[in-house]
C-alpha cells in the first residue's frame, strides 16, 4: 500500500524535486481558498469542522494519558474551551521507537508515499486548519489560510523532496568485485540500509504552528524517524488536527500510528525532560533565545534545528521609485502586527537623507512620509483587519506599550488600538515607528517581537551597511534589505551579506515583500548567523537525520 501511495503522488514528488532544483516558482498546493480548487462547500465544511472543536475534548487515542489539559486564549476573544490529552512523555517515547520498526521496513519509496498522502489529506482540511491557525494565532484570515495551510504544505513537501532526494542517492545493495590479479575476484555482496536516527521532537511557535513545524515534522518523518509534536501552549489545536490526520493515514496503510503523537505539556520542565531524553535525536525548535539557547546547550544527545530571535534590517541609501518603496515598507512593517520572525526592524537611512526620483528628502522627511505611508496604508478599516490580524500576546502588547511611551526613541507613529465588528474582543493595534539614533543601540539592537520599528539615523551608507553587517553576525536576521539606485552601493550590501550570511532582497517595490518566503525557492534562514542554525530547506536540513546500516558477506 505505501509503494502505491508513491505511485499515486508521483507527480507531486516528481514536481518538487524538479523545482527544488530549478528553484524557479511552482506550488502543489493552492494559496487561494477557491471553490473550484477545495470543492464548493469546502469553505463552509471547513468551518464547521473547526467550530465542532470547540468546548470540546479532542480524542487522539494515544497511549500513556494521564488527564487532559487546554486554556488555549484566541487573540480574537472568542472562547475555545478545547481540552486536549495529556500523555506520559516516556510512553510516547517508547511507543514511538517501537513503530520505527514497521516505518523503516516501508523503505524509502513507502515513507515517502505515506509522507505524500499525508500532506493531500492535510491540504483537503485547509479551511479547518486555517480556522484554527487564525483563532490560535491572530492571524488574518488569508494569511491563516495561506501560511497556514498550502503554504505550510508546501515547506512540508519540501522537506519531502529533500529527504527524498538524499536518500534516494543510497543504493539498497551492490555486487563488490575487486580483481585479484592472477588469483580470483574478491566478490561480496553488500545492502545498505537507510535507518532513523530516532525520536525527533518538533517543538512548535505560538504564531506560526504549522508553517514553522512541518518541515521539521516532515523531515523527521520521510528520514525514518518517529516524531512527537510539542506545540505552543497556546496554539494547540492547528498540531493538534495535523496528529490526527496523520495517525488516521498511517493507521489506514498498516503503520503503527503511534509513530507520531502530540505531547501536550503544562509545563516547561515536562518539554525540557522530553527533550533531553536519550532517544531523542532531533530537535526543532522556533522561538525565543532563551528556551532556543537551552535547547542547544542541554539536548546535547539531539540535534537541534533552531530557529531563534533576530533583528532584521533595511538600509535605505537612495531609491528611484519613492512612493512604492513607502508601499512596500509600509506593508511589510503591517503584516500580521509584525509578528513574523521575517519583520524588518531597524530600518537605516543616512543622517543626511536620500535621493529620490522626487528630488531629496532628508532623514525627518523620510520618517514622516514612511509614517504616512503605514498610517494610510492602515486608514480603511477592512484593510487594516484583514493586514493586522491581532496581537498573539500579552508580551507583545506590553512592548507596543512601552514603545508607544517614547522609552526607546522619538514616536514617529504612535500605535493606535482598533475596534473589529466581528470579533469585538480582538487585540488589533498598528504599527509604532520609532526614531532614534545609530549610537541608541540599546533601544534597536535586540528583537522587540511585535510591529515596533526603528528608523534609525546612521552616518552615511558605508556606515549604514558596516552596522547592518555587525548587527547579522552578533545578533542575528533573518531577512535584510537595500533600496540603492547605486550599483556599488548594492555590491558592497551584497558583499556584506555575504559575510554575515543572511538573505538580502534588493529594492521591492512590487508584490513581493521582504518578510516573505516561498517554499521550494527561498531559502529561509541560512544556517549561519545567530538567527538560526538550519535552513527550509537544504540538504542539511534533512541529511543528518537518518544513517546507513550496512551489512556484506562473500559470494
Amino acid at each position: 500500500m505505501p509503494q502505491q501511495l508513491l505511485n499515486k503522488h508521483r507527480a507531486t514528488l516528481d514536481g518538487a524535486l524538479e523545482a527544488i532544483r530549478t528553484r524557479g516558482y511552482w506550488s502543489a498546493y493552492n494559496e487561494m481558498p477557491s471553490p473550484k480548487t477545495y470543492g464548493e462547500t469546502a469553505a463552509d465544511d471547513g468551518k464547521a469542522a473547526f467550530a465542532a472543536h470547540l468546548g470540546q475534548a479532542f480524542e487522539l487515542d494515544q497511549p500513556g494519558s494521564t488527564g487532559w489539559h487546554g486554556g488555549e486564549r484566541s487573540p480574537y476573544g472568542i472562547a475555545l474551551n478545547v481540552s486536549y490529552p495529556v500523555c506520559d512523555p516516556e510512553v510516547l517515547i517508547a511507543a514511538g521507537r517501537k513503530a520505527m520498526d514497521g516505518w523503516q521496513k516501508a523503505g524509502v519509496d513507502g515513507r515517502t508515499g505515506v509522507c505524500l498522502e499525508i500532506l493531500d489529506r492535510l491540504n483537503k482540511q485547509s479551511f479547518e486548519i486555517a480556522h484554527a491557525v487564525m483563532m490560535t494565532t491572530g492571524q488574518g484570515w488569508m494569511m491563516a489560510f495561506q501560511a497556514g495551510a498550502p503554504h505550510a504544505q508546501d515547506r512540508g513537501l519540501e522537506a519531502v523532496a529533500y529527504a527524498y532526494r538524499e536518500q534516494s542517492f543510497v543504493p539498497t545493495e551492490t555486487v563488490w568485485d575487486k580483481p585479484q590479479g592472477k588469483n580470483p575476484p574478491l566478490v561480496m555482496k553488500k545492502h545498505f540500509e537507510i535507518v532513523g536516527q530516532g525520536v525527533g521532537v518538533v517543538v512548535g511557535c505560538g504564531t506560526f504552528p504549522t508553517w514553522n513545524t512541518y518541515p521539521g515534522l516532515f523531515a523527521a518523518l520521510a528520514t525514518g524517524n518517529a516524531v512527537i509534536v510539542k506545540p505552543h501552549s497556546n496554539a494547540i489545536l492547528p498540531a493538534a488536527i495535523t496528529v490526527r490526520t496523520i495517525r488516521a493515514v498511517l493507521a489506514e496503510n498498516g503503520i503503527d500510528p503511534n509513530l507520531v503523537t502530540l505531547c501536550v505539556a503544562s509545563e516547561r520542565s515536562a518539554t525540557q525532560k522530553l527533550v533531553t531524553h536519550p532517544a531523542v535525536k532531533s530537535v526543532d525548535f522556533t522561538g525565543g533565545n532563551a528556551f532556543g539557547q537551552w535547547l542547544v546547550d542541554n539536548a546535547r544527545q539531539a540535534r537541534v534545528y533552531a530557529e531563534l530571535a533576530g533583528v532584521n534590517n533595511i538600509v535605505i541609501d537612495s531609491t528611484d521609485a519613492y512612493k512604492a518603496m513607502l508601499r512596500n515598507l509600509a506593508f511589510t512593517l503591517s503584516l500580521y502586527s509584525g509578528q513574523m520572525c521575517t519583520t524588518s526592524q531597524a530600518i537605516f537611512v543616512p543622517a543626511a537623507g536620500i535621493d529620490t526620483e522626487d528630488g531629496h528628502k532628508s532623514y525627518d522627511e523620510v520618517c514622516a512620509d514612511l509614517a504616512k505611508a503605514v498610517a494610510g496604508f492602515l486608514s480603511k478599516p477592512e484593510v487594516a483587519l484583514a493586514v493586522l490580524g491581532a496581537v498573539q500576546s500579552a508580551d507583545t502588547l506590553q512592548r507596543i506599550k512601552d514603545a508607544d511611551s517614547g522609552a526607546l526613541g522619538h514616536v514617529v507613529l504612535a500605535s493606535c488600538k482598533l475596534d473589529n465588528p466581528e470579533f469585538p474582543a480582538a487585540e488589533v493595534r498598528t504599527p509604532v515607528l520609532l526614531a532614534c539614533d545609530a549610537a541608541d543601540e540599546a533601544a534597536y539592537m535586540e528583537e522587540r517581537f511585535g510591529p515596533i520599528s526603528f528608523i534609525v539615523k546612521v552616518a552615511d551608507t558605508p556606515a549604514a551597511i558596516a552596522l547592518s553587517e555587525r548587527i547579522v553576525s552578533t545578533h542575528g536576521a533573518l531577512t535584510a534589505g537595500i533600496y540603492s539606485t547605486r550599483p556599488e552601493i548594492i555590491d558592497a550590501m551584497t558583499a556584506a551579506t555575504m559575510r554575515a550570511k543572511v538573505a538580502l532582497s534588493i529594492n521591492l517595490t512590487g508584490g513581493v515583500f521582504v518578510n516573505q518566503s516561498a517554499a521550494y525557492s527561498d531559502y529561509h534562514g541560512t544556517g549561519g548567523n545567530p538567527a538560526a542554525n538550519a535552513s527550509y530547506a537544504d540538504a542539511a536540513f534533512v541529511a543528518n537525520r537518518f544513517v546507513v546500516v550496512q551489512r556484506r558477506y562473500h559470494i
